[in-house]
C-alpha cells in the first residue's frame, strides 16, 4: 500500500513510520505545520509543531530513507481547532482541542488530502489498536480498541474519527505496552528523537497559561461569582476562564458557612455569571450528548439502529420509520482522556434537529463529578470503542455518592 506517515517530530510518530516501512509499504513522511507563528521555537513551549519539531521529523525521515514534506495546515487549524476552542469557552462550555484536532486536522484535512493524492492510508503514532474481524456475510469489520499501554492510551481522542476514516487509518504502536519500549526501539534504529521529552498541554498555548490565552483573545469582562441562591460572593474577569468542577483560582473573599471547599457548578455566559457550591452538587448520573459518532454499526444494528453497512443486508433488522431511540446498550463511558470508565446504559436518540445524532446515558450504580457541556463522552464495550458524543447537559436523578471523578479538561491554571 501507499501510506502517508504523519510525523510530528516526536518519538512515537517516528517509530510508527519505521514500522510501516518495515511492513513493506511505500511510505512518505509529512509534517503538519499548524502554527501561524513561523518563528515559534520549542524553548518555553510545552506543545508540539514548532520549528525544532519539523527539523526532528526531517532527520527521522532521512534515517528511514523516505521522502519527507511539510504541509501547511495552519489556516485550517486556526479556523477549526482554535476557533472552536475560543467559541466553546465563550459559550460557557469546555472543549477538548485534541479531539477537535483529530477530527478536523489529522483525520479530515490530512487524511482527505492524502486520499486525493492517491494514498491508501495514513499512519500516526497514536496509542490505540485497530482489530479486524469478519462479519457473517464475509465483509471486513474494523474495530477501534484501547491500547494495552493504559497510561498512554489515546482511543478517547480518536473516537471522533468515524467509521469511514477508521478504514484508512493505521496505528503501528498498537501493540506496545510501555513508552520505554518505543524509546528503546527508536534508539536501536538510530533515531535521535529516542530521548526527546513528550509534548503536553495545549499545543497552541505555548506557555501553558490557558486563562491568559483566553483573556488575550476574548478580552476581560468583569462579572459576579454567586452561590446557588444567587448571593454574590466575589468577582471574576471573564466567565470563560472557569469550567465546571473547578476548585482552584476562585479567589472568593468569604469562606462557605460549613467551611468546605466550593466548586464551579455552572457557567452562565449571557449574564457573565459563575455559580459555585459544594462538591456534592457536582455529581450526576444522567448525561445527554449530540453530534454523536458511532464506530460500531454491528452493535447499533443489534439494538435497533439501521446503518449504511447493515441496512441493505438480508439479515438486517427493519429500519424504523423516522428517527427513534435505540434499545439501551450496556457499556462503559469515559468523559476525560485518562479518566476512569464508569458502567452505564447508552442509547442513540434523535438530536434537537430530529436527526439520529443524539445520545442518552444513564450511569449504573456510580455517579460522575463535574461533567461539563462541551466535553467528549466516549462509549466503550470492554476495550472496544463504540462511539463518541459531545456533552450537552448532565443531571442527577437519584441520590448517590460520587465514586467516579470527571473534572473538566483541559486543566486551568489556578
Amino acid at each position: 500500500m501507499k501510506v502517508l506517515a504523519a510525523m510530528s517530530g516526536g518519538v512515537d510518530s517516528a517509530v510508527a513510520a519505521a514500522r510501516v516501512v518495515d511492513a513493506g509499504h511505500e511510505v512518505v513522511g509529512v509534517h503538519m505545520a499548524l502554527s501561524r507563528n513561523r518563528n515559534q521555537f520549542r524553548e518555553g513551549s510545552r506543545g508540539c509543531c514548532s520549528i525544532e519539531d519539523a527539523g526532528d521529523a526531517r532527520r527521522a525521515a532521512d534515517v528511514l530513507g523516505i521522502p519527507y514534506y511539510v504541509w501547511d495546515l495552519s489556516e485550517k487549524f486556526e479556523e477549526t481547532v482554535v476557533a472552536d476552542f475560543l467559541s466553546e469557552y465563550a459559550a460557557g462550555r469546555t472543549p477538548n482541542p485534541c479531539v477537535r484536532c483529530n477530527e478536523h486536522i489529522k483525520f479530515e484535512a490530512l487524511l482527505d488530502k492524502a486520499t486525493a493524492l492517491g494514498f491508501d492510508a495514513v499512519a500516526t503514532g497514536h496509542y490505540a489498536q485497530v482489530i479486524t474481524s469478519t462479519r457473517a456475510d464475509g465483509t471486513e469489520l474494523r474495530e477501534l480498541h484501547r491500547s494495552p499501554n493504559t497510561a498512554k492510551d489515546q482511543s478517547y481522542v480518536l473516537a471522533v474519527m468515524g467509521p469511514d476514516r477508521l478504514q484508512r487509518a493505521m496505528f503501528p504502536l498498537g501493540a506496545f505496552e510501555t513508552k520505554d519500549e518505543v524509546r528503546a526501539e527508536a534508539a536501536a534504529r538510530g533515531l535521535s528523537v529516542s530521548t526527546k521529552p513528550d509534548s503536553y498541554d495545549i499545543c497552541f498555548v505555548a506557555d501553558g497559561d490557558t486563562q491568559g490565552f483566553l483573556r488575550e483573545r476574548l478580552g476581560a469582562k468583569t462579572g459576579d461569582i454567586v452561590d446557588s441562591d444567587g448571593t454574590v460572593l466575589g468577582e471574576h474577569e471573564g466567565s470563560y476562564t472557569y469550567t465546571v468542577g473547578q476548585r482552584k483560582g476562585l479567589k472568593l473573599g468569604r469562606p462557605a458557612a460549613d467551611g468546605k471547599p466550593r466548586y464551579v457548578l455552572d457557567i452562565q455566559p449571557v449574564s457573565n455569571t459563575v455559580v459555585v457550591g459544594p462538591a456534592e452538587m457536582l455529581s450526576v448520573d444522567r448525561i445527554v450528548g449530540d453530534q454523536s459518532v458511532w464506530l460500531a454499526d454491528d452493535v447499533l444494528a443489534a439494538h435497533g439502529v439501521a446503518t449504511p453497512a447493515t441496512a441493505s443486508g438480508a439479515d438486517a433488522p427493519a429500519a424504523p420509520s423516522g428517527p427513534a431511540p435505540s434499545a439501551w446498550i450496556d457499556a462503559e463511558v469515559q468523559v476525560r482522556a485518562h479518566g476512569e470508565p464508569v458502567a452505564a446504559r447508552v442509547r442513540s436518540v434523535p438530536d434537537a434537529g430530529g436527526a439520529t445524532g443524539g445520545m442518552e446515558v444513564e450511569l449504573v450504580g456510580a455517579t460522575l463529578r463535574g461533567v461539563a457541556a462541551g466535553q467528549s463522552l466516549v462509549v466503550y464495550l470492554g476495550t472496544r470503542v463504540l462511539g463518541q458524543s459531545t456533552v450537552v447537559s448532565s443531571s442527577r436523578s437519584r441520590p448517590a455518592e460520587p465514586v467516579g471523578h470527571a473534572t473538566a479538561e483541559p486543566a486551568r491554571s489556578a
